[in-house]
């Protein structure tokens, strides 16, 4: 019976994705406006949702475009889920300046200009503290399971084995306080015993993400070439491309925590079958000890720089980790956007939303482990203040 039991855990947790039909934002207009006029109800326009892909960016000016079609919440949760999925994306070509690209004296200038700007502006920030609210976006498993057919959500200690679900959706919301200094959100503090996800649950990030001067080094041995002209805040902005091999890379992947399964035998006294007179098999003396630890590496990456032409600030930039298919961690995909705040009577430029697409396999080395789960984290930073002499 046991064996029967894993052979079907294996199923449930192996389920194939469904491949989501490649739309573009126009035709996601389309759709919307012809769900509308049919007068469909929430939940049926939350599902045509769940299954476009989106091939280019849903700006938020878009966005809050579709409010004349009345969507419902189910509905404006995947509105959502497809803007942060498509954050990294280019808009649509008609979306774009149509200005030629500057020629390479005038590119090698602006990005000596964002070099200037990151080593005199950005290193030398005060230390601040913010709020920065998380939105989390998750399908796959709820729980991990950590041996002998019973598992761990971390956040919540539940027990069971939990659905595997298809499509992503909204799991919750929460705010917590951060502190940046010199422009580098310091990690955060080390979550309870027992609870090794943190608030965000199993799997969250363990390091402080991107840190743009770092990134603009590492870049600089590596290869930076030009993309095209964007427009962000209404300004049009210069976007470079970058990659940065492995090697050349200080790129840091910190992601707590996965399971790891070892067999310790049997317990003393128990026999392989009840029959024989004792205690068979059970969750009890079945003989694995689960231990949960980070997955940490140095990765190679690449990603782009949006950069204001005229001062060198940088007001966009994205990060994507080249990672194995074998990691735990799979996909760490990273936008941070930058923006004005006035502080005290001051104005800095500092991050005001960022948004992380990663796939995990959750279950590590157990052996089931062929779940892979993707998790949004979309992230606001507000009320800046600048933190209290230490």
């Amino acid at each position: 019976m046991r064996k029967s039991l894993i052979v079907v855990a294996v199923l449930l947790f192996s389920m194939p994705l469904l491949a989501g039909t490649k739309t573009t934002v126009q035709q996601l207009d389309d759709l919307l406006a012809d769900l509308h006029k049919q007068s469909k109800s929430d939940d049926a326009v939350a599902a045509k949702l769940k299954d476009v892909e989106l091939t280019e960016q849903l700006t938020s000016s878009k966005m809050n475009s579709f409010s004349q079609y009345q969507p419902g919440p189910s509905t404006v949760e995947q509105i959502h889920i497809l803007a942060v999925e498509s954050a990294l994306m280019p808009p649509p070509a008609g979306d774009l300046p149509t200005a030629a690209p500057p020629d390479m004296a005038t590119q090698k200038a602006i990005v000596g200009r964002a070099v200037e700007y990151v080593s005199k502006q950005v290193t030398h920030l005060p230390r601040f503290t913010a709020e920065k609210v998380t939105a989390r976006f998750q399908n796959g498993l709820d729980y991990v399971p950590v041996g002998s057919l019973t598992g761990s959500s971390m956040g919540n200690a539940d027990l069971g084995f939990g659905p595997s679900h298809q499509y992503l959706r909204l799991l919750g919301q929460h705010t917590s306080t951060i502190v940046s200094e010199s422009g580098i959100e310091l990690p955060p503090a080390k979550p309870k015993r027992g609870d090794p996800g943190g608030q965000n649950g199993q799997i969250s990030q363990g390091g402080p993400g991107p840190v743009l001067s770092v990134i603009l080094l590492d870049a600089a041995k590596g290869s930076i070439t030009w993309g095209r002209w964007e427009t962000v805040d209404g300004k049009q902005v210069a976007v470079f491309a970058f990659a940065v091999n492995r090697k050349q890379s200080h790129y840091q992947v910190n992601y707590c925590c996965f399971p790891q399964i070892e067999n310790v035998g049997s317990h003393i006294g128990a026999s392989p079958s009840a029959s024989q007179g004792t205690t068979g098999p059970t969750g009890d003396n079945y003989g694995t000890n689960t231990s949960f630890a980070p997955f940490k590496t140095t990765a190679g990456y690449h990603g782009e720089f949006f950069i204001d032409p005229d001062t060198g600030t940088i007001v966009r930039l994205i990060t994507q980790a080249d990672l194995k298919p074998s990691d735990y961690v799979r996909q760490e995909d990273i936008r941070i956007d930058y923006s004005p705040v006035e502080i005290g009577g001051k104005s800095y430029v500092l991050p005001v939303k960022s948004m992380i697409l990663t796939q995990v396999i959750p279950t590590g080395d157990s052996a089931v482990k062929f779940s892979i789960r993707r998790t949004l984290f979309d992230e606001t930073y507000q009320n800046y203040q600048v933190a209290a002499a230490q």
